[in-house]
């Protein structure tokens, strides 16, 4: 870990990129975090950044990254961008020292997510993914169930997500998630990236993949169809298939073991169902009103050496390279 002795008792947090996902998912939570707080803020439209500081009470806004990351009273940057820019400003608050929190996916290729963790890794800064799904009490629960050997032995998990297109992708307006430039995969970076991060803190590292990736709509530039099967080092199997332009809007994960199974959707907020033997049981857990809040109190404990975020740099290493592996890139 860095040597964070040089901050205070409270960490003072700028993000890069103050759009929609920080105004509920994420920004609350770094703000209602006992020991956090966000000093800064930056968009390049100034407007829009003046606006986003004064409604949730922050002191300072920027329109140049470098400025925010080289502020002297920010200890630790989020960056909240589209992934295509994450490797710029990771870099950037790498060589600064800082400690740094990514959305997901780390970047749009492998390649440059590991140029990022190395950054990190050899200058011992801590590196953090918002791939918080891993500090979610529903998926924390299966953690659980699967630890206690629940459903015995793991066998095989699969997962099926599909959406009709939407208004924005028939009307072809720009939209960064079905740009190629900024996602290759399109909703699959965006959404799939999530699941099969989740798998790998549920069920471990995966071993071998392949994967069969097209754009059957011809509606942008990005992939919207993938299919993919893969082998964890356990030895349980895995399927997905993953379709943004099919008839319906279905999210379907399970996990199969020598004795039951367990049933689950990865976004959708339907009910956990546990099978085994000649019982079941269902168990509702909904999500926080600001998704990322148990991601953040986790940051919080991991720098203060409570304990190990599940969520940093090298799972989401693995979580990229899985990606790319499917989409045909390695």
């Amino acid at each position: 870990m860095a040597d964070i002795k040089h901050i205070g008792k409270t960490v003072r947090w700028g993000i890069i990129g103050c759009g929609d996902v920080t105004e509920v998912k994420s920004g609350p939570a770094y703000q209602n975090t006992e020991g956090f707080e966000i000093v800064a803020v930056m968009r390049r439209n100034a407007a829009k950044a003046a606006d986003y500081a004064k409604r949730h009470h922050i002191s300072k806004f920027y329109t140049d990254g470098d400025d925010l990351i080289n502020d002297t009273e920010v200890d630790a940057v989020y960056i909240a961008t589209p992934p295509d820019s994450h490797k710029y400003y990771g870099l950037k608050v790498a060589e600064a020292g800082k400690i740094c929190c990514i959305e997901k996916p780390m970047a749009p290729t492998y390649a440059d997510s590991l140029e990022i963790y190395n950054a990190f890794h050899k200058r011992n800064i801590p590196l953090f993914i918002a791939y918080y799904r891993r500090s979610l009490p529903r998926f924390t629960k299966i953690k659980e169930w699967l630890n206690s050997q629940k459903i015995g032995e793991i066998r095989h998990i699969k997962w099926h997500l599909s959406k009709p297109p939407s208004k924005q992708d028939l009307s072809g307006v720009d939209n960064w998630r079905t740009d190629a430039e900024v996602a290759p995969g399109g909703y699959f970076d965006d959404l799939a990236s999530h699941g099969l991060d989740l798998f790998t803190y549920l069920l471990g590292p995966i071993d071998q993949v392949h994967g069969i990736s097209l754009n059957q709509q011809k509606l942008y530039t990005a992939k919207d169809a993938v299919a993919a099967c893969w082998l964890h080092e356990t030895g349980a199997t895995g399927e997905g298939s993953w379709n943004f332009g099919s008839w319906e809007h279905r999210d379907q994960a399970e996990i199969i073991g020598s004795t039951g199974k367990i049933s689950f959707s990865i976004f959708h907020e339907n009910p956990l169902k546990l099978e085994y033997k000649d019982s079941s049981e269902v168990l509702e857990i909904e999500h926080p009103d600001h998704i990322q809040e148990f991601h953040v109190q986790d940051i919080k404990s991991h720098l203060a050496g409570e304990r190990t975020h599940p969520s940093l740099g090298d799972s989401a290493l693995h979580t990229s390279w899985v990606m790319d592996k499917i989409l045909g890139v390695l």
